[in-house]
């Protein structure tokens, strides 16, 4: 090797290793990807045997496993509502999904406090790619005004449920799509995949926090019509048509003559924009500054045609989308972050969505929030100790006459029909030895059952914008 060529290895590998020692001083890259509508059973390391989700599975073997987490709600907007702000379902601003007109769903509050707003306040370039769902273009829950520098996507959920939409959001400019309810061109999964990309291309020298709020696998079951996946599954079930009108009008959700085939493929396809996320960031030289999260923002839904049953999307839990049973709530959580969080760990922290924004913000470097009902599971992930532990968990769900649920210790007590009683019976369960809730022990331990009923008067402050409990 030559003079001139050894000093330009010697300069190549000097620059390496200054951009190397640069990037360990700063802040870790925070990316949290959200699934939506997919079952706590529906990856491979969390025991799903039809559906192959190599890239998932694959996070996890390099990373953690968390068996233990749960989602805000059990359905999309106040979920998001409690990892965006920190607050369970009896405090948090948003507490069902509330439409409101022209488009769009309930907003959060201008004075609401976001993990957007902390790591931006930090120094984060911030970007939310996929379903919004919490306020409108111009209103105050619009994404732009609660700390992310860049939005794209679904504003409504509603308008979510069509994968082939007339047009997704870019900021506050709509953008025009080429499709309609018989010409569907332009599948808005693969344009948000695009765009989340092209963020982390954008802002790979400096700190960011990527939101990629992903559709998949919600309903309608649709794909583009020549998605390998998609005609894989369909040989693979050996999946004979079912009848479907011949055509959609585009109003509710499109038929799907082949609904096993349909979800398996849009599952198959969210491991693969996974896979493509973590190849971009090892590509940047990323990877040892940059955590990765991924969950699901509620239990498997039985919409559209899906069979979540056909697939046991629960994981042997009991209760779907909407119910406050584990299948609804338990979410798969898997953290990755290569150096840091040791491969191959398995956690049983019992945590949930509301833990994300301090936990964000320990990572961050920035300020512990106050007020809020989370705390940082970061010394978990890391493996260090002490971790703090939660006293409880709480939700509230404000659909099918009102629910309460609450997680103390090893029990779990569910409350149904609390809007027209709030003093209704409390179901109870052992979760150590009936994980699947099937068996409800509340009269053999009153004292379990009336500690719970006081967590549930205490957690739930009354929101006029989202009322419970019934007028006195």
């Amino acid at each position: 090797m030559t003079v001139r060529k050894i000093g330009l290895v010697t300069t190549l590998l000097l620059l390496s290793y200054a951009a190397s020692v640069a990037q360990q001083k700063q802040p870790p890259n925070i990316i949290f990807i959200l699934a939506d509508d997919l079952g706590v059973g529906d990856l491979g390391v969390y025991g799903q045997q039809k559906i192959a989700t190599p890239h998932l599975d694959q996070l996890a073997k390099e990373g953690m496993m968390m068996s233990q987490f749960y989602t805000g709600s059990p359905v999309c907007a106040p979920s998001r509502a409690t990892l965006m702000t920190g607050l369970h379902t009896g405090h948090a601003p948003i507490r069902g999904n509330k439409a409101t007109p022209p488009e769009g769903q309930w907003p959060l509050p201008q004075n609401s406090l976001t993990i957007a707003e902390v790591l931006k306040d930090a120094g984060y370039a911030t970007g939310d790619f996929g379903k919004w769902g919490m306020g409108f273009v111009g209103t105050t829950g619009d994404p732009n005004k609660q700390g992310f520098d860049a939005f794209y996507g679904y504003n409504c959920q509603s308008l979510a449920h069509n994968y082939f939409p007339d047009y997704l959001w870019q900021n506050d400019k709509k953008i025009k799509l080429q499709n309609t309810s018989q010409q569907q061109n332009d599948y808005a999964a693969d344009l948000i995949q695009n765009q989340a990309q092209q963020f982390i291309k954008d802002h790979s020298r400096k700190p960011f926090f990527l939101f990629l709020s992903y559709t998949l696998p919600h309903a309608a079951l649709q794909l583009p019509e020549n998605d390998s996946l998609f005609t894989y599954y369909r040989k693979l079930f050996n999946e004979k048509p079912v009848p479907v009108p011949p055509n959609w009008t585009g109003k509710g959700y499109q038929p799907q003559a082949y609904p096993h085939a349909a979800y398996a493929a849009m599952v198959g396809k969210l491991d693969a924009y996974v896979g493509q996320i973590k190849a971009e960031i090892e590509q940047l030289g990323l990877g040892s500054n940059t955590i990765i999260l991924f969950a699901s923002d509620n239990g498997p839904h039985a919409e559209g045609g899906n069979d979540p049953e056909f697939f046991n999307s629960s994981g042997g839990l009991k209760g779907i989308k909407r119910d406050l049973y584990e299948g609804g709530i338990r979410t798969p959580l898997i953290a990755w972050w290569p150096g840091r969080i040791r491969a191959g760990s398995q956690s049983a922290y019992v945590g949930a969505f509301w833990d994300l924004l301090p936990t964000f913000a320990e990572l961050a470097g920035a300020d512990q929030p106050t007020g809020v009902d989370g705390i940082s599971f970061v010394p978990e992930l890391l493996g260090k100790s002490p971790q703090k532990k939660h006293t409880y968990l709480y939700w509230e769900f404000h659909e099918q006459g009102g629910k309460q649920a609450v997680r103390l210790d090893n029990w779990k007590g569910v409350r149904l029909g609390v809007m027209e009683n709030p003093d209704a019976a409390i179901e109870l369960y052992n979760l150590v030895n009936d994980p699947s809730e099937q068996n409800n022990i509340a009269a053999a331990h009153p004292d379990i059952v009336k500690k719970i009923a006081a967590i549930m008067k205490d957690a739930h402050v009354e929101n006029e914008d989202f009322p419970f409990l019934p007028a006195k």
